[in-house]
């Protein structure tokens, strides 16, 4: 067969199947109609392919937190489709498309990923219909805002929410944090603000440009860079503000400080709601404003037992405590300081981290679980709950298995012993009984 009739037939099959691609590429060409998705292995690519950005939930029909995030994500579908930059949410069945899942590494229900421009991206984000808008438009704009009025910028702050930082320069040109907004796009809003007036400069309280503030909205903070904006100084400025000043520990803010190679400075409380552990707070914010290279925590055995205990809580009830975590399985205790009076604790912080620097520690190992472990926790249940039900069923086996050999053992025993005494026999007898009850 020559070349040219390989040719001619390759080309006749591509006419055949040319109907069928261009289908398959097209039928969610134009649906931007609001509604959700239905995806599955014959159109989850072409649907990946057809929209710049898309939500898809990876779900199992019997999952009762997927029923309750559906509906949720039915309100938000057609304000998300009515961007300038369009965001369509889409769902699929994880739990019948598991080829899919496979390739995604789903291991929990519901997971939600961000594909943009078909590169997919965890979304662990808010998930009621107002937040999660507000959370998505984060990806979809641009990574440096140009503002050119006090309204724009009001605006602009506005739209943003309380989701993430915020970052507003002013007398800055955009190239000198583009990169860096670029780095930290997922995590934070940067814009800049071209023309502003002393209004401005009185409610963002900076009195030179350029300037560089950042607003932690959810946490009423504000913290201001005057340079230098060299890449260093300014790409610390901005790593280190990505937090508040004094975390709350929950499963959250774990999840933010899996970026963040600092050692925490973690204060652990009886209650941290009560009126005195809020002054401690504001003691905490001090030393934080201070000391950057550290990330302070705090957390109240009333708001979160469980991790309270891996540090001692429940063995040592002499609260406030500090200690020094490294974010995984160890932590350190300053000889002197384990916990706080309650006179002159802003004398006793200083004097514990001190006592840090100088190395007057003692080190010791979380109880139960690690950093690593409450990560998977909201992350890996899916993935956990099959490693118990494969340990449990080769428990089973194994049982089985044994009970087997040993019924095995009793007949050639009884085989062997068949012509011995009566007393052999009724010893035997007893012993199948024994072997039956058990």
């Amino acid at each position: 067969m020559g070349w040219r009739t390989i040719l001619c037939g390759l080309q006749f099959l591509l006419c055949i199947l040319k109907p069928a691609i261009c289908s398959s590429a097209n039928q969610f060409k134009g649906r931007l109609d609001g509604r959700v998705l239905e995806l599955d292995e014959s159109n989850f690519d072409s649907a990946i392919s057809s929209f710049n950005y898309i939500l898809v939930d990876f779900y199992a029909p019997w999952c009762g937190h997927c029923k309750r995030l559906s509906p949720q994500l039915d309100k938000a579908a057609p304000i998300l489709a009515g961007l300038k930059d369009p965001i369509v949410i889409a769902k699929l069945d994880a739990d019948r498309f598991t080829t899919l899942a496979r390739k995604y590494e789903i291991d929990g229900y519901p997971t939600l990923k961000l594909f943009i421009h078909g590169v997919p991206v965890d979304y662990r984000g808010p998930r009621k219909p107002d937040l999660l808008v507000r959370y998505l438009k984060k990806f979809v704009a641009p990574d440096v805002s140009i503002l050119g009025s006090d309204s724009t910028i009001s605006d602009f702050v506005e739209a943003a929410g309380t989701e993430f930082p915020i970052y507003l320069g002013f007398g800055l040109n955009e190239t000198v944090i583009s990169h860096l907004a670029i780095k930290y796009k997922k995590r934070a809003w940067f814009s800049v603000a071209k023309d502003f007036s002393e209004d401005a400069m009185v409610l963002y309280d900076f009195d030179k440009v350029p300037a560089l503030v950042v607003l932690h909205p959810s946490y009423n903070e504000q913290s201001i860079f005057y340079g230098p904006f060299e890449d260093e100084f300014l790409g610390d400025f901005i790593k280190q503000n990505l937090l508040p000043l004094v975390v709350p520990m929950n499963q959250e803010t774990l999840g933010q400080l899996r970026f963040d190679d600092r050692k925490i400075v973690l204060t652990i409380m009886e209650d941290a709601n009560e009126e005195k552990s809020q002054k401690l707070i504001k003691l905490l914010k001090a030393a934080a404003s201070a000391n950057r290279d550290l990330v302070f925590g705090y957390v109240g055995v009333k708001q979160w037992k469980e991790f309270a205990d891996s540090f001692g809580a429940n063995k040592n009830k002499k609260f406030p405590k500090l200690i020094i975590w490294n974010g995984d399985e160890e932590y350190f205790s300053v000889i002197g300081y384990e916990s706080l009076d309650e006179e002159d604790q802003g004398s006793q912080i200083s004097r514990f981290l001190e006592g840090y620097r100088e190395g007057r520690t003692e080190k010791k190992m979380i109880e139960g679980a690690s950093f690593k472990d409450y990560m998977m926790s909201t992350i890996g249940i899916g993935a956990l709950v099959i490693v118990i039900f494969l340990v449990a069923m080769l428990m089973l086996i194994r049982s089985l298995s044994k009970d087997d050999d040993e019924s095995r053992g009793v007949n050639t025993h009884r085989d062997i012993d068949h012509d011995d005494s009566s007393d052999d026999e009724s010893s035997d007898t007893e012993h199948e009984a024994r072997k039956k009850e058990d």
